[in-house]
């Protein structure tokens, strides 16, 4: 006879070190340690390149709020994206509370070894089952950018960029992305 799984609760998150990021996808708690530099430079430009023109309006069409590391609440899982994106349409404002409840419209998840198998898959499960319709996976080691669409109930590749490709990504495409600033500090 085997022991029935205890399922991860809220409280679990607050009992991990603060040097460690943890997520509840599907009743399972993953912790990971923060990420490493080669990560925070890919994820900190994107944010630079997509606010000023989504965000803020400058340079492009604005209606967007675009955070780092959003706590986000989709049913009863616990996700962190790296970066998160929310029509204005949907989300006017951001809340003043300690997570969001309401799907994205966009994630971008930036790959690193400890995590790329979970980004790839349970969370995008999850992001699947709460109608994201895009998702991007960047991965600075191989410098890749990989646009996922959502496609019925799960996601297809729109496409694949790489290197220091010069590239308009849906949902982003009103403005050009230069891929090699990803890569470089």
């Amino acid at each position: 006879m085997t022991a029935a799984r205890t399922l991860a609760t809220y409280e679990d998150l607050f009992n991990l070190p603060a040097n460690v990021v943890g997520q509840i996808v599907f009743g399972t708690l993953h912790a990971h340690p923060r990420p490493a530099v080669a990560h925070a430079i890919a994820t900190s430009a994107i944010g630079e390149e997509l606010g000023p023109p989504f965000k803020r309006g400058k340079g492009g069409p604005g209606g967007w709020i675009i955070l780092d590391e959003p706590e986000s609440h989709l049913g009863t899982d616990v996700l962190v994206p790296d970066l998160a994106g929310w029509r204005r349409a949907r989300l006017p404002e951001a809340p003043r509370t300690a997570f969001l409840s309401l799907a994205p419209d966009w994630a971008c998840e930036v790959l690193s070894p400890s995590t790329s198998s979970l980004d790839r898959g349970d969370k995008l499960k999850v992001y699947a089952r709460e109608n994201v319709p895009h998702v991007w996976l960047v991965d600075p080691a191989a410098m890749t950018l990989e646009v996922l669409m959502l496609d019925g109930p799960t996601y297809r590749i729109a496409d694949v960029f790489s290197n220091s490709a010069k590239v308009r990504a849906a949902p982003f495409d009103a403005i050009e992305l230069d891929l090699s600033i990803l890569w470089t500090g």
